[in-house]
């Protein structure tokens, strides 16, 4: 699933092609599409008709595009979702899901979808922030992020470290390329407790996700297939600097071992055996 970086990405181009564009027109392809959106997909499309948007923002996974009526598109991508800025003429493809055309006759902006898990609703007066995600926390480039409420929450916590990077109320944003990469960075493994983590090291944590955040912004996000690409069909290529992450028997860049994999919430986990031992009580659980 794409996480802030992958996210991030998008919005800006989204930002730099749609922002002031006025909405000719709405079309609806497949009902999974606005799912989340109560009043069904004809009024989807009649509540849009004739509406201009005034931005692109973002909270944690999920955009919203705000309008000159107060409401907001809000998107999520999902797993496989693209937000894809097309001329009108070119080949609909089997997985398009919602188009808008504009009033400038400019590239239309397709919503495509092979797994159909993302979706799009329009939020009632939703424009500066969604009722539909506002439990969802600022992420670490959010205006409103905290984070000396993040570090004090993040240490309240129990259970594993890992595990509570991932809870997108305390943090947004943070999946489990990310979390995997923050934690090699800080040298924890994910099972360490998060209440015995001292002051310092929560700190040094939140400031090792915060940059490898913004590193992969800068890299495009991580692109694995193609179903991760920019509002242009161009992939992000962060998975060249993945330390840890699908690095199973690699070695560390740090110490050589070879990088481990384990089960974690029916995923994946990879780290640094060396540089981030498991805690005691993980060992023997």
């Amino acid at each position: 699933m794409p996480e802030l970086p992958e996210v991030e990405t998008v919005r800006q181009g989204l930002a730099r092609w749609v922002t002031g564009r006025r909405i000719a027109a709405a079309q609806v392809l497949h009902p999974r599409a606005v799912r989340r959106h109560p009043a069904g997909a004809d009024d989807f499309v009649a509540v849009l008709a004739d509406r201009r948007i005034t931005a692109v923002r973002r909270r944690g996974k999920y955009l919203w595009l705000p309008l000159d009526s107060g409401d907001a598109i809000v998107g999520h991508l999902g797993m496989s979702g693209q937000f894809l800025l097309l001329p009108a003429d070119a080949p609909t493809g089997p997985h398009l899901r919602a188009r808008f055309d504009f009033a400038d006759d400019g590239p239309q902006l397709r919503f495509v979808d092979q797994r159909t898990f993302g979706g799009l609703a329009v939020s009632a007066g939703g424009a500066e922030l969604p009722a539909e995600i506002a439990h969802i926390a600022p992420d670490p480039f959010d205006p409103a992020y905290d984070e000396d409420r993040v570090v004090a929450a993040l240490r309240r916590r129990r259970g594993g470290v890992k595990r509570a990077l991932l809870d997108q109320t305390l943090i947004s944003g943070v999946g489990n390329i990310y979390a995997d990469e923050a934690l090699w960075r800080a040298g924890l493994h994910g099972e360490r407790p998060a209440d015995a983590l001292t002051d310092p090291t929560a700190r040094a944590l939140l400031a090792e996700a915060r940059a490898v955040l913004a590193e992969a912004i800068t890299a495009g996000g991580t692109s694995f297939d193609a179903l991760y690409v920019n509002v242009n069909g161009e992939s992000g290529y962060f998975d060249r600097s993945l330390n840890a992450y699908g690095q199973e028997g690699r070695p560390c860049r740090r110490c050589g071992t070879p990088i481990r994999r384990e089960s974690f919430m029916n995923r994946s986990s990879f780290s640094c055996p060396r540089c981030q031992p498991r805690p005691r009580a993980a060992q023997t659980a």
